[in-house]
């Protein structure tokens, strides 16, 4: 199947979006959530018709995924150093954890069962930004991709990650920027379109969707 550039630019600012917010978790201990809840609530977006449906509908980098697609235009474009290097290291991160993801079958079945169990647990909450439901999407994180040979790093102030509610929030924004990593390759992205199709994706990005 035949995927756009549009698409991949979706995938690419969703992950760049988890990226930051990870970064601004572990520096500081709190994070936009109108950001957060988007790219959370994707999590549980399996069977979209779209791929703008995942993130909200229609012109989603211009609201949902507004910060990941502004940290992406400034990686692929000229504004690299005014980016976070942690942010970078943890898109990048992303990607090569969701290809060992992608080839062990045994632990994405794991997660499709904890999926359902979310999708259950989510109908005694209003919102995916309930504690719990944060909880309960960390815990599948940690009972799963931190078990892998690669596990991300993430560095910031003690004080704020030894925190349970703020690890939580860690770990479940992790597992959402695999969950756009997963996209991005569903799309048809690779690493190395990240350098030899910059312009292509750039403009996707900097335009109106």
């Amino acid at each position: 199947m035949q995927h756009s550039e549009k698409e991949q630019a979706i995938a690419l600012a969703a992950i760049f979006q988890a990226a930051e917010l990870v970064a601004n978790l572990a520096r500081k201990g709190n994070t936009d959530q109108s950001y957060a809840e988007p790219i959370l609530s994707s999590i549980l977006m399996v069977n979209a018709p779209t791929t703008e449906d995942i993130y909200g509908g229609p012109f989603d980098c211009q609201s949902n995924l507004a910060l990941g697609r502004r940290i992406a235009t400034e990686v692929m474009g000229k504004g690299k150093d005014a980016v976070n290097p942690d942010t970078i290291r943890y898109a990048l991160s992303m990607i090569h954890l969701e290809s060992k993801l992608h080839k062990d079958s045994d632990m994405l079945a794991a997660i499709g069962q904890r999926l359902n169990q979310l999708e259950r647990q989510l109908e005694h909450y209003d919102s995916v930004m309930h504690e719990n439901v944060i909880a309960g999407i960390s815990g599948m994180y940690q009972d799963t991709l931190s078990k892998l040979s690669f596990r991300i790093q993430v560095h910031g102030d003690s004080r704020f990650l030894q925190q349970s509610h703020v690890a939580h929030q860690v770990r479940a924004i992790l597992m959402a920027g695999i969950r756009a990593a997963m996209l991005w390759r569903q799309v048809g992205g690779r690493r190395w379109h990240l350098i030899f199709k910059r312009k292509a994706l750039l403009k996707q990005l900097e335009g109106r969707f």
